[in-house]
């Protein structure tokens, strides 16, 4: 007896959601608490000083760098972010250690943060990732969560040929268009199901496929194959580390902190523009404040410029010059300066990236909906916390469904005595 396509691809949806659905539940639920991370880190650091008199100008960067230094003793300050607004902070990054917050007009040190909200954060992004397993166990982890995310993606698609109606009349297209009340628990489970995995399709297939990017080296390299490139090396095959590719903290944390995509020094590489240095030669280069101007007169739209401080005989000094919210890649745009004459040596907006690196930026930044700002994140997180619903309602619709055919079977056995 052949089995119809459609029975077959029903119970591949079913069997699907039960091998897979308490790891996409927990996946759908920290992707709701990550949604508004960083506004939500912003307000929880509570950093702010004596606004600035009028008339008063800001510090030499370098004096700020050296008070956050301060507080780290024998550590190096890696990055400083300056962000437009009159009244907001300098952040100094020390990598691991954290940021430091220094007031821009007075240089007081105004703390390191909300500890408590980045440790929460942290715990949840695990959970996320690799369902809260550490040290070696991690590499399970992401398994677990990498092969869940594959069987969400069938199981997304899959519903959406399940639902297509069998035949076009307005009765049977309004069942799944929206919520009815007064449902027994059954029926309100399936309409909900229906519903909601109706109006997230486009948006929650996008969320899941770019989870896969992210996770996977090979979905990452089809980005690039499906945009006519070649995909480029990772660290440790020949080259950096590429735009975008997981970190220990997130993907892609190093374009969300404003750093250019493979700006990451490999083992052994020489300092940027270090191989325009004879041995033995020393150079003056310009204050880190003039430098910094002179990159925000790159774009008279800035919001925030995020350097990577150079080594003391670095002769290139890098910024990335962002007009949008820190975590849209087609808003950032990548700047060297030559530290010694301040000249421009390198300008690199969104546009002039190949095509597989644009590709790459959204499937990173869309999977959290930052690419397209706060509606976006608003549209991610209200499809994400859809995906809760379909999770918990797919279960329990399972559950009632096992529970019928275990009461049909002693039934029947009897039905046959």
């Amino acid at each position: 007896m052949t089995l119809p396509l459609r029975r077959f691809v029903f119970w591949m949806h079913l069997v699907a959601g039960v091998s897979a659905g308490l790891v996409i539940l927990v996946m759908s639920v920290t992707g709701v608490i990550l949604a508004y991370e960083k506004q939500i880190t912003r307000w929880a650091d509570g950093v702010s000083g004596p606004p600035a008199a009028p008339g008063q100008a800001r510090l030499p960067i370098d004096d700020l760098v050296a008070r956050a230094s301060a507080v780290n003793p024998g550590l190096t300050a890696g990055a400083i972010t300056l962000r437009r607004q009159a009244d907001a902070p300098v952040e100094i990054t020390f990598g691991p250690k954290g940021t430091v917050f220094v007031h821009a007009y007075t240089g007081e040190v105004l703390g390191t943060g909300s500890a408590r909200t980045r440790a929460f954060f942290r715990a949840v992004m695990g959970w996320h990732r690799w369902i809260a397993l550490e040290d070696a166990r991690r590499a399970t982890g992401k398994a677990i969560t990498g092969a869940s995310n594959l069987i969400f993606l069938f199981i997304v698609l899959s519903g959406f040929y399940l639902w297509w109606p069998r035949a076009w009349t307005w009765t049977q297209f309004r069942q799944v268009l929206w919520f009815r009340r007064g449902l027994p628990s059954k029926a309100r489970d399936f309409n909900w199901h229906h519903v909601i995995g109706y109006w997230s399709l486009v948006p929650l297939a996008v969320i899941v496929w770019s989870g896969a990017v992210i996770g996977y080296p090979w979905a990452s390299d089809l980005t690039f194959r499906m945009a006519g490139e070649a995909p480029p090396p990772r660290a440790g095959q020949g080259g950096p580390a590429r735009a975008g590719e997981p970190s220990a903290r997130g993907p892609g944390e190093r374009s969300a902190q404003g750093l250019a995509p493979g700006a990451a020094r490999a083992p052994g590489e020489r300092p940027a523009g270090s191989a325009d240095r004879q041995p033995g030669e020393s150079r003056t280069y310009l204050p880190l404040t003039t430098l910094l101007d002179r990159a925000a007169a790159q774009s008279t739209e800035w919001t925030i410029l995020t350097a990577r401080l150079p080594a003391p005989h670095d002769g290139v000094f890098q910024v990335t010059v962002d007009t949008g919210t820190g975590a849209q890649p087609q808003k950032k745009g990548t700047l060297q300066l030559d530290r010694a004459t301040g000249e421009t040596k390198k300008w690199e907006p969104f546009e002039a990236q190949s095509k597989g690196r644009q590709w790459r930026s959204w499937m990173r930044f869309a999977h959290t909906g930052e690419y397209y700002g706060l509606i976006g994140q608003t549209i991610a997180c209200l499809v994400t916390a859809g995906s809760v619903v379909l999770a918990y309602t797919g279960l329990a619709l399972t559950w009632r469904r096992l529970r019928a055919w275990r009461a049909r079977k002693p039934a029947a056995t009897r039905k046959a005595a």
